[in-house]
């Protein structure tokens, strides 16, 4: 836990068109900078050639900011290599199923490598010696972003092979796990293994998509144990993960398992860019922060969000301070910008900065002066805010890649698609949510846990949720949820197999929805939201009371979303993709039953509220108003004080926020 609110921004005095260091420290205590992270971007600076090192850059920036009193996170410059070594050892480059690498972009090298390796070692070594003393340093960032860029290259096919020789055992084992007697794709040596960049097998590809993803934890962990050697007590680790990228932050990342790989750091970071301007609801802003905080239960830095970037992303007035406060809602302890200035050539020139290219001020900037003053001021109330939820949504590495494997009709839509449509509906009913992973050693301290389309799991985890339920748990589950087991090989039992019992509900047939409503319109929205699209499972229940049938001449015999009583619990079955307002009441309906609805749910999106704990032990509560509307609420907590306008708040009080605004009311 820190002691105070960090804010920062990537600072790269190397890319600076001119001298001006003690200008930008200027401009960055009057915004109330407090940190800066440096050195991850430019190993080629650092080491112009094999073997010669000059941290130059690095010794000035780290004088400067600590003569001016603001903290330093040095980043290993291990995700962009130079180019002396791809000349000399052109094989560093990761073969993908695209094929040989080539050099330019960054995240381009093969993270197995033994020559990669040895010189990342060397470089971080070199580095660590040069700064972990220094006493500006409050910690490291290792690595940027880190994924396995699609390596799967000849030493990497021949890593997966042994990594399958030790977790199957025999090839018979492997062989009927996987289904490899199919269009002869069966193995009968290990000698004969073939590259699976081919493969036309989907539990054998998604074997390998789990393989990918551990080269990731252990390249992570890697690092993360050299710096160890170096580090001080009173220094961090932290690493900046990232989500699956739509033009912005959106879902579970694919090439990466956060859950494991955030075991070798000690606080976990990442990076969050969200739509800006009229597209701006905060929604991307808390996924990534509940992800992140549930990462390892505690509170999470944002090693990098927008500033301005690109025409698009220049916030509205206000905007700046409403996604700042955003973000230490979730839990955050730091937010960083990338980045300070904006660049003036290369691939980046448009992801613009605090400053814009003139590097003068401007109203983005000014806006984070207050900022930055506030977060000072308020640093004791609002820093290292625990957050205590009573509903999860689990979320499954494995899952997603298997409905890549076997994607939904059209191949519009994927698994983030569905985890999205639950997570969203419950930020816009105010309920707070963590995001947690299916191997979670227990289900026991929430009261609901949602459960978007697990079409991947162990029959073990499939029966702690029965047990969960069993024990007075309510699950949400949803279309394709217990279809396959951890190989992706499709259960023979009647769907959906282990759960059938807890959900009270079989199905053996599913279809593609063509004009096909809910019977009746059970909901009372109208035709404008009643509508089924995409997937839907012909479900038949058998002890479980039905909340929607199908409106269809040949389905209409079917359900669409049952509920059942289990025991001491209760699970809900989503059978297909209704509307966001299907979605909705459903939840709605199931929070009221779990007793997880309470006064903060009066208000909904646009109105967001988020709460939790200051160290002082009082609740906080944070207000937004994601609209360019003006809107008014009333408070319905005990008295309390407002702490950007410093005035009292009564229960009963109704308390109105600008556009884009925010409120954050302390109890008293």
């Amino acid at each position: 836990m820190t002691k105070e609110l960090l804010y920062g921004v990537a600072y790269y005095d190397e890319y600076m068109p001119y001298e001006r260091l003690e200008t930008d420290i200027v401009m960055m205590k009057a915004a109330g900078i407090n940190l800066v992270r440096i050195a991850e971007s430019t190993w080629s600076t650092h080491e112009p050639q094999n073997g010669v090192f000059d941290f130059t850059s690095v010794d000035r920036v780290l004088n400067a900011m600590h003569e001016a009193g603001i903290k330093v996170i040095v980043g290993t410059p291990t995700y962009a290599v130079p180019t002396w070594m791809v000349k000399e050892h052109p094989d560093v480059l990761a073969e993908t199923p695209n094929g040989p690498g080539r050099y330019g972009a960054r995240q381009i090298m093969d993270i197995t490598h033994p020559v990669f390796l040895f010189y990342a070692e060397r470089m971080i070594r070199k580095l660590m010696k040069r700064v972990y003393t220094h006493p500006a340093v409050i910690g490291y960032q290792i690595d940027n972003e880190t994924k396995h860029y699609h390596t799967s290259g000849p030493n990497v096919q021949l890593r997966f092979v042994k990594y399958l020789q030790e977790k199957f055992g025999t090839l018979e084992s492997l062989n009927r796990a996987f289904g490899l007697d199919y269009w002869s794709n069966r193995i009968n040596s290990w000698e004969d293994f073939p590259s699976v960049v081919g493969t036309i097998n989907g539990s054998l590809g998604a074997e390998f998509s789990r393989f990918q993803r551990k080269l990731v934890t252990q390249f992570l962990a890697w690092q993360a144990s050299i710096v160890n050697e170096y580090k001080k007590s009173d220094q961090f680790i932290t690493h900046n993960f990232d989500f699956e990228w739509r033009g912005y932050s959106f879902g579970v990342q694919p090439d990466v398992n956060h859950y494991e790989a955030s075991k070798a750091v000690d606080i976990a970071g990442v990076d969050i860019y969200h739509p800006s301007q009229g597209k701006l609801t905060g929604t991307e802003i808390s996924f990534g922060g509940d992800s992140t905080r549930s990462l390892k239960g505690t509170n999470y830095f944002v090693l990098e969000t927008q500033a301005q970037a690109f025409p698009d992303w220049t916030p509205y007035p206000g905007q700046l301070r409403l996604q700042a406060f955003s973000h230490l809602a979730s839990g955050a302890n730091m937010v960083e910008y990338w980045h300070w200035h904006s660049i003036h050539n290369s691939f980046e020139t448009y992801w613009k900065g605090l400053l814009s290219h003139d590097l003068k001020e401007n109203p983005t900037y000014n806006e984070a002066k207050t900022i930055g003053a506030d977060f000072k001021r308020l640093s004791s109330h609002l820093v290292n805010l625990r957050k205590t939820n009573k509903v999860a949504i689990l979320v499954s590495n494995d899952a997603l890649t298997g409905m890549e494997w076997f994607p939904l009709p059209g191949k519009e839509l994927n698994y983030n698609d569905i985890v999205r449509l639950m997570y969203d509906s419950l930020y816009e009913m105010n309920i707070g949510c963590d995001v947690i992973d299916v191997s979670v050693e227990s289900f026991e301290k929430y009261e609901l846990i949602v459960v978007p389309s697990l079409y991947v799991a162990s029959d073990e985890r499939l029966e702690k949720l029965n047990e969960y339920v069993r024990n007075g748990g309510h699950v949400v589950y949803t279309f394709k949820s217990g279809f396959s087991n951890e190989n992706s090989q499709v259960r023979t039992d009647i769907q959906p197999g282990i759960i059938s019992e807890v959900c009270g509900v079989q199905y053996s047939q599913f279809v593609e929805p063509e004009d096909v409503t809910l019977k009746n319109d059970p909901f009372d929205l109208g035709e404008n939201h009643n509508s089924v699209h995409t997937w839907m499972e012909l479900l038949q229940p058998t002890t479980a009371e039905v909340l929607a049938w199908y409106d269809h001449p040949h389905w209409g015999e079917y359900a669409a979303i049952t509920t059942n009583q289990f025991e001491k619990g209760r699970a809900t079955y989503i059978g297909c993709i209704p509307s966001p307002s299907v979605i909705k009441i459903v939840l709605e309906r199931t929070l009221k039953e779990a007793g997880v609805w309470g006064v903060d749910q009066a208000l909904q999106f646009p109105l967001i509220v988020k709460s939790g704990v200051n160290d002082l032990g009082r609740t906080v509560r944070y207000y937004f108003n994601y609209s360019e509307d003006p809107q008014t609420f009333v408070y319905s907590h005990s008295n309390g004080q407002e702490l950007l306008e410093n005035r009292p708040v009564e229960s009963g009080q109704k308390v109105e926020l600008e556009r884009w605004g925010v409120a954050i009311i302390e109890e008293q």
